[in-house]
């Protein structure tokens, strides 16, 4: 009988696990990037999937931010240069650099050029500033708008 489970400390140690499951979730909800040598953070809701930079096939008389088109799983894609978009250089070339595919939910087929992805990122813990966060080791991290980014006419319009 010492293995006995007191129903009410099972039920209340069940509540705790929940509870701190939902918040660990809640707390992990934006995704680190490097973007021209800069850090930024995004919602991991914006995106549907990291991938690695695939070859892509080059658009005619295209913006000099828009690199090119490439197929995922059957279905096109029109990938950014987000560095070059903000005017902030170009996606380095190397074998970091990962395409972040737009969610679906937004109804546009576009992956956006990172130089590379550095993992989830916790900006509860991090301080907010009036533009840009600080963590823990006074890192600058900026936050990339993605729903923003894909209102902006200029971003829309690829055609030089």
């Amino acid at each position: 009988m010492a293995n006995r489970i007191n129903l009410r400390e099972f039920q209340q140690a069940l509540t705790a696990r929940i509870t701190n499951s939902a918040s660990a979730q809640q707390q992990i909800s934006t995704l680190g990037v490097m973007i021209a040598g800069q850090h930024y953070v995004l919602d991991m809701a914006d995106i549907s999937e990291v991938l690695e930079r695939s070859r892509a096939t080059a658009i005619p008389l295209s913006q000099p931010w828009v690199v090119g088109m490439t197929n995922v799983r059957g279905v096109l894609y029109c990938i950014s240069d987000i560095a070059a978009y903000l005017k902030l250089g170009k996606a380095s070339g190397n074998s970091d650099n990962r395409l972040l595919l737009v969610a679906e939910r937004f109804g546009f087929n576009a992956a956006l050029l990172v130089d590379s992805v550095l993992g989830l990122r916790d900006v509860q813990t991090f301080t907010a500033q009036q533009d840009h966060y600080l963590d823990a080791q006074q890192l600058v991290w900026r936050k990339l708008d993605v729903a923003g980014l894909l209102q902006q006419s200029e971003f829309l319009q690829i055609g030089a």
